[in-house]
């Protein structure tokens, strides 16, 4: 079977989104972030930094400016002594919620399968 021109431009455009999409969210910790702040909905940065089992502060920082600046993460700071600071999703980054779900379900059936018994 061949592919036409037009099936190869899409299929070109389809692994381009596909870069896109792996350009923002790769790295050891995104996807980490992402999951801790879409399940608890609004995450203070000690509290990321206690879901995500090994990152340092520095690179939690570095991580989540990177989110704000590709519009998924929304920084807020809270008039308190001291003052803290919250991260949510934004709207653009609520999109992620299905992903992160359907990675959730994914990873607990992998568990399964992987510890199960043959």
């Amino acid at each position: 079977m061949t592919c036409t021109n037009e099936s190869q431009q899409d299929r070109k455009k389809e692994m381009m989104a596909v870069h896109d999409a792996m350009d923002v969210l790769s790295g050891k910790w995104k996807i980490y972030i992402i999951s801790s702040i879409c399940h608890y909905n609004r995450r203070r940065f000690s509290d990321i930094l206690n879901d995500v089992v090994g990152i340092s502060n520095k690179m939690l920082s570095k991580e989540l400016k990177e989110l704000e600046t590709n519009r998924l993460v929304k920084r807020t700071v809270l008039d308190t002594h001291p003052v803290t600071v919250q991260y949510e999703l934004t709207k653009h980054g609520l999109t992620l919620r299905n992903i992160i779900n359907n990675l959730t379900e994914w990873g607990i059936a992998h568990r399964k399968e992987i510890i199960a018994k043959d």
